[in-house]
């Protein structure tokens, strides 16, 4: 049945019951007529699929008029691309104008990975937004629960997001801190002074980072993170998926957020579960108790919670190389299903 041609909305994931709608950027439900994402659960027409759902919603927009098909877009969780994607959908007119520049900025949000600084920018003013601490927003927008906060959150962006695009000098106050904090970085790393040595045949990078750095907050996936180094200067410099941070005695293993992911132009390596390697650490630490965050989740670390450790770090990489080769895989984004009752 033909939607109506004259609007389509936004309606929150959790009340978009009966109404046929796009899903951007995350899973579809029982009502959903399209999928335009990224995620592995995914049903996008394989003629739209990018590495991004922004991408991948800007090019079906170029060719599709989404009045035609569905009352209301949606999305069941708030990012950078998901809010891109949901514009596009919404104002594919705005969107199309400035299509370069919003694909730019989703690989910014979601990748860390940017060419123009306009880009980063943005991220770096809608982390703001979404960060209860330093928003502008009310504070009822963050006292809501995690679907309440979702729809809040969309609410108050999609209005805000043309001016973003538009005139990023007037958010100077939200971007300027990061923005600066990633200047320092990427000189650090052009002047030799943090290294990247790259090991293709693993997907691995080691990022060596001077000792005396200290570390500074950075938003990352709405969350706070303490690091010396800003992501999108070591993002940007190389493809890696699998980062070790070397700091001194401080280690940390990270896999990157596109391999969770249903990346169209490359395959990233697969994860494979370093829960042995967690035990073998721990049985040799003095200096703590290492933690392996869940492999299945977005950007899964393995760590000593900041705490120097008593493991040479040549003695560390050794045995992750170990690991990376010899354990099968445990996520792939391209061909997985969803246990029972949750597709």
């Amino acid at each position: 049945m033909r939607a109506d041609a004259r609007a389509i909305r936004y309606v929150p994931y959790h009340e978009i019951g009966a109404v046929p709608n796009i899903v951007v950027d995350g899973a579809p439900l029982e009502s959903t007529v399209l999928t335009l994402s990224h995620w592995p659960v995914n049903a996008t027409p394989s003629a739209y699929k990018r590495d991004t759902s922004t991408e991948t919603a800007l090019a079906w927009v170029a060719r599709h008029d989404p009045r035609h098909i569905a009352a209301a877009v949606t999305n069941n969780h708030f990012d950078e691309d998901g809010l891109f994607s949901m514009f596009a959908v919404l104002e594919p007119r705005q969107a199309l104008a400035h299509r370069q520049l919003l694909v730019d900025a989703s690989r910014a949000g979601d990748f860390g990975v940017y060419r123009s600084r306009h880009a980063a920018r943005i991220c770096f003013t809608i982390e703001a937004f979404a960060d209860p601490q330093q928003s502008p927003l009310p504070r009822a927008t963050f006292v809501r629960s995690g679907s309440g906060r979702v729809a809040a959150l969309f609410r108050a962006l999609l209005p805000r997001l043309p001016a973003m695009l538009r005139d990023p000098g007037r958010f100077l106050r939200y971007w300027r801190a990061p923005d600066e904090h990633l200047a320092q970085s990427e000189d650090w790393l052009a002047e030799g002074r943090v290294s990247i040595e790259e090991e293709p045949d693993l997907d691995l990078a080691i990022v060596r980072i001077p000792q005396e750095l200290p570390p500074r907050t950075v938003q990352r996936y709405l969350g706070r993170e303490r690091v010396p180094v800003h992501p999108f200067a070591i993002h940007n410099a190389t493809r890696c998926t699998r980062l070790v941070r070397i700091q001194g005695r401080r280690v940390e293993f990270q896999y990157r957020y596109e391999s969770w992911l249903q990346i169209h132009s490359r395959r990233p390596a697969l994860r494979v579960d370093l829960a042995h390697f967690c035990r073998w650490l721990n049985a040799r630490e003095r200096n703590g108790r290492w933690t392996r965050e869940n492999p299945l989740g977005i950007a899964p670390r393995l760590h000593l919670g900041g705490a120097a450790t008593s493991i040479e770090p040549a003695e560390f990489l050794r045995e992750l190389r170990r690991e990376l080769r010899r354990r099968p895989a445990v996520w792939d984004p391209y061909d997985w299903k969803p246990p029972a009752g949750q597709a």
